[in-house]
């Protein structure tokens, strides 16, 4: 034990230090951590440059790529309604719709992207079904970990230690190869989040901004066609009085206004709704079968392709000639390439048709435009003022089908053997960069490149922990206490370090700094090499227990209303759960 080794140890302990306290962002630690290592000789340039190639970063960044593509669709906006169900039913009925299939979809999407995708809808679903947002949030993103394990493509961790195992010369993991393991532990989580976990959570409201005076409402006037599903129903069993961020305050029916417009008045076919709210819940609710905007024959307002049309909002400036004409006349869509969709005016609600409002200097625009809309206007003495507003995943149906197909049919590929994994991804990120899935800008700025840098660097100080024998020391350790138990021993003490380790550190970081150390002790031992770097992935991703854990944890910290403490009431009993399982299921397929 040299320089080399009290370096590389103190190097070791001072990143975990800072990762722990979050003094710094982790890339930004990380990357100190790579360069001091390089700088003291301990890793060569080759060896700290070795991550910029590594297959299981690439993979990463295809993968990012790949899942911004599937988000622009709203396939999972559809999926989560379809989910959860309209039916009344009891919280745990509720929460198993939610997590089992949410389970299966993170076994092939990163894990980031369905909770982003999925929080907002189902944080608003529970709020207008008179359930706690708490109980099904955190739960949610247990969910995405658990499913994520089963698969070589669930998380970023399985990807990146396969690249390390490939980076030392050893067979890289197969497609399906952790779902042993994973899959009786993913699903014996699920069902104590279900039965047992909930009831841990507690009932928390988070803080919400109140609708008032300064909050910029905007009027929208919506009319029933005979698509719509609920005809005949009342306001409330329509789902139309507790919107979140917008309200029903009129209807219009056979030109006479009912307002205020009752919980028990029937919908009939022809009434037109007036509501005043938010621009995102207005946008969410015009894509309803049946709710009609005024008929445009320039843009399908159901379907229409979110990389074509965008969504602004334009004030209507003193010198504007659209001051004074009314909306019908001013034939907006044709002049100016955009569709009207609301109205605000400083809070003053404007109770007629949309086509009838007169338009007054000043008054905000909810506008669908083509997405050069701001480009052709920011200058114009018409609008003083034009920004982009609410983005909502819109593409049409062909599009949709053709982004699923394509990574449906390119991941079986990879899991059959017939392309490798990276080849597999590349081809499906070309060909829905090509079908317009996703526009090749979009598909840069969807690279999450801090992410992949505390990838790269990790890959160079894993070598050098390697290198400087701290792997070997810390092997010999682990073997000289726990060989004595046989493998079943060894295991156990590699799960709970790489356990503890991750809930103070990210899943990445605690996968690349303990892979080498997996390696070396199957080395000593002469045991399957596979079986102790499957115990450090499962391991790495049985992050449950602190916020700061997982991403995904941390997302819904806000949203959920949460404290640190829910994370370890509910998160340390999972976790041994979840460990219980994945450990014997290793001892027993392995051993």
């Amino acid at each position: 034990m040299g320089f080399d080794f009290f370096f590389t140890l103190g190097i070791l302990f001072l990143l975990s230090f800072l990762l722990v306290r979050e003094t710094f962002s982790p890339e930004i630690t990380m990357f100190c951590a790579w360069l001091a290592l390089v700088s003291a000789g301990i890793i060569s340039l080759p060896e700290a440059l070795a991550g910029f190639s590594n297959e299981g970063m690439l993979t990463v960044a295809i993968l990012y790529v790949i899942a911004a593509a599937l988000q622009n669709t709203g396939i999972l906006d559809l999926l989560n309604s379809v989910m959860l169900g309209a039916r009344p039913s009891t919280e745990r009925v509720k929460l198993s719709r939610l997590l089992f299939p949410t389970s299966i979809i993170s076994g092939f999407l990163n894990n980031t992207p369905i909770v982003s995708m999925l929080l907002p809808s189902v944080k608003n679903w529970a709020e207008k079904n008179n359930f706690s947002a708490s109980r099904f949030l955190l739960p949610l993103s247990y969910a995405t970990i658990l499913g994520g394990m089963c698969t070589l493509i669930g998380t970023s961790t399985n990807l990146v230690s396969h690249g390390l195992l490939v980076a030392h010369g050893l067979p890289g993991f197969t497609f399906f190869e952790f779902v042993p393991v994973a899959l009786p532990a993913a699903v014996t989580g699920l069902l104590f989040i279900v039965l047992v976990g909930v009831k841990l959570l507690p009932k928390r409201t988070p803080p919400t901004v109140t609708l008032g005076e300064h909050t910029r409402e905007f009027v929208v006037e919506f009319k029933l066609s005979q698509d719509y599903p609920f005809l005949g129903k009342t306001i409330e069993e329509a789902g139309l009085r507790h919107l979140r961020g917008l309200y029903l305050f009129q209807i219009e029916r056979e030109g006479e206004a009912i307002a205020p417009a009752a919980s028990s008045e029937k919908l009939r076919l022809n009434d037109r709704l007036f509501f005043t709210g938010l621009p995102k819940t207005i946008l969410e609710l015009q894509k309803t079968p049946g709710l009609e905007l005024t008929p445009d024959s320039h843009f399908d307002l159901k379907h229409y392709d979110s990389d074509v049309i965008k969504t602004f909002e334009a004030v209507i400036s003193a010198s504007s000639s659209l001051a004074g004409k009314n909306v019908r006349e001013s034939n907006f869509r044709k002049k100016y390439g955009a569709v009207i969709v609301a109205i605000h005016r400083n809070g003053e609600r404007v109770e007629k048709k949309i086509g009838d409002i007169e338009l007054k200097a000043g008054d905000t625009l909810l506008l669908l435009g083509d997405r050069d809309f701001r480009l052709h206007w920011y200058h114009s003495t018409e609008f003083c003022l034009i920004s982009n507003t609410e983005e909502i995943p819109s593409k049409s149906r062909k599009q949709a089908i053709l982004s699923v197909a394509t990574f449906l049919i390119m991941a079986g590929m990879a899991a059959l053997g017939w392309l490798p994994l990276i080849v597999a991804m590349g081809v499906a990120a070309v060909v829905l960069v090509l079908g317009r899935s996703i526009t090749s800008t979009d598909a840069i700025q969807a690279i999450d490149y801090k992410t992949l840098l505390m990838i790269i660097c990790s890959f160079g100080i894993a070598k050098a922990l390697e290198n400087s024998g701290v792997c070997e020391y810390f092997a010999d350790w682990i073997m000289g206490h726990f060989s004595a138990f046989g493998p079943f021993g060894m295991i156990i003490a590699l799960y709970l370090i790489t356990a503890t380790y991750t809930n103070f550190i990210t899943n990445n970081a605690a996968a690349i700094l303990m892979i080498p150390l997996a390696i070396s002790i199957a080395a000593k031992s002469g045991l399957d090499v596979h079986a102790f770097a499957i115990v450090t992935v499962m391991g790495a991703n049985s992050s449950f227990s602190t916020p700061m854990s997982y991403q995904t944890n941390l997302m819904v910290y806000g949203p959920g209303g949460y404290r640190f403490t829910d994370y370890l009431r509910v998160g340390i009993p999972l976790q041994a759960i979840v460990g219980t399982v994945l450990i014997s299921m290793i001892y027993v397929i392995y051993f």
